[in-house]
């Protein structure tokens, strides 16, 4: 059975998360919490919360065990980004974009 979480707008960009992300992807969900511990980075806990709740999720809804949960899809994916501007010569302006995304984590006992 597949067990869902999803994590929206995160205010990073999704090719910082993706480094993460694809890390995790295929192991047991036990090693995958172990994996993202020992990652110094703000993506890494990020990750780790929606992959905490997936396991959650698995245990409370559909009454699966925790060891045997393997993560079956990691995937985080553009949101929608904010549009600022910066002054520049001459009195024009340059864009600066902030970029946000989504994490989605499957699990699914194997």
């Amino acid at each position: 059975m597949d067990v869902l979480s999803i994590t929206r707008n995160v205010r990073m960009s999704p090719q910082k998360m993706r480094e993460v992300v694809r890390q995790i992807q295929g192991l047991p969900a036990t090693k995958a919490m172990a994996v993202l511990a020992i990652i110094p980075r703000k993506s890494a806990r990020v990750v780790s919360k929606t992959l905490k709740s997936a396991i959650a999720n698995a245990e409370h809804n559909h009454r699966l065990d925790p060891a045997s949960l393997v993560v079956k899809e990691a995937v985080a994916g553009a949101a929608t980004t904010y549009k600022r501007v910066t002054p520049k010569a001459r009195g024009s302006m340059g864009p600066i974009l902030k970029r946000n995304c989504h994490v989605r984590i499957i699990v699914s006992d194997l």
